[in-house]
């Protein structure tokens, strides 16, 4: 199996659709040990949908803009595993404001920028400790090359997490930890209903992606994923993955 033996971190699982639940499950299937992150008032719904999977797995709290929940995420995560061979970022958040991109504030900006882009640096950082071997950072992104309707301030975060996935590449490769990051084209999750005008991307994504495209189904990206964060791709880092049906090669 792909996956025989590993043990992965995965944040995000807040629906059975969402490509974090489906990274979960195949991962499992794929002979991994998880770990679930959740916090607050979310982290009953994330147990609920844990029941779900295969496996029910451990969830333990992890806000990713709470530097004391970073610090105790390695004695958190040892309660369970002894280490970490993957972590997968699915986390992304911007105010309703953000998504007015001439209208919005720096305090929508900042708090979009600080949960869907400084949080990968922050738990790549925070999981290193359980990865002395080495290991596989995976994060989630909408292409934010181009400048797209209705994502305003949001795909400027995302931009900046691109980079971010960049720079960490840089600085983990020496420590064996490879970080990429899979673009994805539009699938029906908790983050994309909170995009007003998120249906225009569906719209449009079936009709232009040469291999077409199904936004009710995460398990493309989630194979993606799971994919990086064995040990298929060993000299891979630094990448941005395609997994859109091929939207992102065809022009007008």
């Amino acid at each position: 199996m792909l996956l025989e033996g590993k043990k992965l971190l995965i944040t995000g699982v807040l629906m059975d659709s969402s490509i974090a639940f489906h990274v979960a499950k195949i991962a499992q299937e794929q002979g991994a040990e998880v770990v679930l992150t959740s916090f607050g008032r979310t982290t009953k719904i994330t147990t609920a949908i844990a029941r779900r999977l295969p496996q029910t797995p451990p969830v333990i709290e992890l806000d990713v803009t709470n530097e004391e929940d970073l610090a105790a995420l390695p004695d958190r995560v040892r309660e369970h595993v002894p280490h970490l061979d993957g972590v997968l970022h699915s986390i992304g958040f911007a105010p309703q404001g953000a998504f007015n991109f001439l209208e919005a504030t720096w305090e929508d900006v900042s708090t979009a920028v600080h949960v869907s882009a400084f949080s990968l640096a922050a738990l790549a950082k925070a999981a290193l400790p359980l990865m002395p071997d080495g290991g596989s950072v995976v994060g989630l992104t909408f292409d934010a090359r181009f400048a797209w309707p209705v994502y305003d301030w949001m795909g400027v975060a995302k931009a900046a997490f691109e980079s971010t996935n960049r720079y960490l590449a840089r600085d983990l490769g020496p420590k064996g930890v490879r970080c990429n990051i899979v673009a994805a084209g539009p699938i029906r999750t908790t983050a994309a209903k909170s995009i007003p005008g998120f249906e225009q991307f569906e719209e449009a994504w079936g009709a232009r992606a040469p291999l077409g495209w199904d936004v009710n189904d995460a398990v493309p990206t989630a194979r993606a994923c799971v994919s990086l964060l064995s040990d298929w791709f060993p000299a891979t880092t630094g990448e941005m993955l395609h997994v859109d049906g091929g939207y992102h090669a065809i022009g007008a």
